[in-house]
């Protein structure tokens, strides 16, 4: 595509920035007093330096230690999707609403994904910045845009947070009676009181890793993906070793289920597909690391692509061989005891319990991960002073090189999250289940703003680096349209859904339009009336201009 010029007649073609000033300039070769950087022995521009001026270009100063390598920013983004996490968590959900059939769903969202993926994997080659979703809605949409989606991406991280961390109560006491430390979990309560007790732990854990720096955070990561990588490999091959019937039998069942939809089965499949789109999404987090990784622009697109391809495979996978491995496809155990009882019933309970303590790693690193990705966020919006005590949130540590007040704010928050479980796990349920939402209508404040540029002839992918080429319009397209649906989708008043258990009230019906909505509008009303008139990169954030002065005063 030939791009256009913008519409303040920038050169580049970029969207204008806050305020009608020209977008920032497309990242060169060159130093930003424009002679070339220093030569590599091997006769190149020093990474560090280019990534440092792509960064400068937009902004800011470098602030963030770069010390993350391919295989780290790959490792945030696949654990932040952690499929043992997800397939544990949600088998259950989609085979009670779905039937076995439910499978189908998985390619689905996958589909559906791939083309945000895409996109945004454009996005990362030319913006690698720390908060990548609020900063491309930002340059692609303008600042009202940035703030809405870094907002609703923001919330969503710290209740998601508080949901992962939930997933140590389905599992631990699986393994042993002996992690039910609250009464023997046949009382009112204690199954809840134990998972906020498992889940602050484990909070507090990943709050005190994050803290401390990023590289201690992604070496604890990255090891925990490797096992988490190597069980799920060995699980198939367990699993597919263990197969009691054939794949046909299993994708056609549907056990009778849907007779009493509107739509028949298609309505019960849209349901059970939640399970699917609650597990396929976080990969913008390879990303979000940007400003902590060496050649973000190259590394940061592959990252993306390759955990959720590697989601994908693996986690279907699973899914299929599970199904066809279980010894009775019709039993009840399957939609309460969920891949947990398959595991134990289908491998014994020695190799079992060996998997689900490898589930256990996953759901760790997946909590490290998702709180890492809110830190950056919160710290991207705090340096544009776009969030209360910007300049505390955005002070970065001197000695770990990280923003930690940001770690412990959203540590403290998704603990506080856990707490609505104890006596009100219905509004639990609820609240975690439109953080999933939020997500996904955060990433369409995303494609949605860079379709608009597509059309209007203002989009140019960064050069020499990952473009969609002329398939870029139709995979925006199909982006933005899968989004839109899936968002609907996740928050129809489905009672099973948002009321599941206990009387019904409306209000948790439509929990997600009224919890998003009073999220949405509370959040922009303060923007609106207070946070934009202060909006703007803190000074001791902003980059030099080469004779030394602030961007701001050059």
């Amino acid at each position: 595509m030939t791009p256009g010029r913008g519409p303040e007649g920038a050169p580049d073609g970029s969207p204008p920035a806050p305020g009608g000033a020209q977008g920032p300039p497309e990242p060169s070769r060159g130093g930003a007093d424009g002679r070339r950087p220093p030569k590599e022995p091997g006769g190149g521009a020093p990474s560090a330096h280019r990534d440092d001026e792509a960064l400068g270009l937009l902004g800011y100063r470098p602030e963030l230690r770069r010390t993350l390598g391919t295989f780290h920013t790959f490792a945030a983004g696949i654990s932040y999707i952690s499929i043992l996490t997800g397939t544990f968590q949600l088998f259950y959900f989609g085979v009670a609403f779905g039937g076995p059939s439910y499978w189908w769903s998985w390619p689905l969202v996958f589909a559906g994904q791939l083309m945000v993926a895409l996109c945004f994997c454009e996005l990362a080659a030319r913006y690698p910045v720390a908060g990548s979703v609020y900063n491309w809605a930002k340059s692609l949409g303008g600042p009202h845009t940035g703030w809405l989606g870094g907002w609703m991406m923001l919330t969503a991280t710290m209740v998601t947070l508080a949901a992962v961390a939930l997933a140590y109560q389905v599992t631990l006491v699986q393994i042993d009676d002996w992690f039910q430390f609250v009464g023997d979990g046949s009382g009112g309560s204690d199954v809840a009181a134990n998972a906020v007790l498992l889940g602050t732990a484990l909070i507090a854990f990943s709050t005190l890793v994050n803290a401390f720096g990023v590289k201690l955070m992604a070496r604890i990561n990255s090891a925990g993906v490797f096992i988490e990588l190597i069980a799920a490999v060995a699980l198939i091959v367990l699993l597919a070793a263990s197969v009691t019937r054939g794949p046909s039998e299993v994708l056609t069942d549907t056990h009778g289920l849907g007779g009493e939809e509107s739509l028949g089965y298609f309505g019960a499949f849209l349901t059970a597909s939640l399970a699917s789109a609650y597990v396929m999404y976080g990969f913008d987090t390879a990303s979000s690391l940007g400003e902590e990784s060496h050649d973000p622009s190259r590394n940061a697109p592959r990252a993306i692509l390759r955990a959720l391809v590697a989601s994908f495979l693996i986690g279907g996978l699973i899914l299929l061989f599970a199904l066809m491995a279980v010894p009775d496809l019709a039993s009840k155990e399957l939609t309460t005891g969920g891949l947990q009882y398959v595991v134990l019933e289908s491998l014994g309970s020695t190799v079992g319990e060996i998997v689900l303590w490898c589930v256990v790693v996953a759901i760790t690193v997946c909590v490290l991960a998702v709180h890492a990705a809110g830190i950056r966020l919160m710290f991207a919006m705090a340096r544009d002073n776009n969030l209360p005590a910007g300049s505390l949130l955005a002070r970065v540590s001197p000695r770990f090189g990280t923003p930690v007040a940001p770690a412990v704010v959203i540590g403290a928050v998704g603990v506080g999250v856990l707490l609505i479980n104890v006596d009100q796990p219905q509004i639990f349920s609820v609240i975690t289940s439109i953080a999933i939402i939020m997500i996904y209508l955060a990433y369409l404040l995303v494609t949605v703003p860079m379709l608009i540029q597509r059309l209007r002839g203002n989009w140019r992918p960064a050069e020499g680096a990952f473009s969609l080429g002329r398939f870029g319009l139709p995979v925006n397209i199909v982006a933005v349209v899968w989004g839109a649906a899936m968002s609907l989708n996740l928050a129809w008043p489905r009672a099973e859904v948002y009321n599941a258990t206990g009387d019904q009230h409306w209000y948790l019906r439509w929990g997600a339009f009224l919890f998003i909505g009073a999220v949405a509008l509370g959040g922009f009303a303060h923007y609106w009336f207070v946070q934009r008139h202060r909006t703007g990169v803190l000074e001791e954030h902003r980059a030099l201009a080469p004779d030394g002065p602030t961007s701001s005063d050059a």
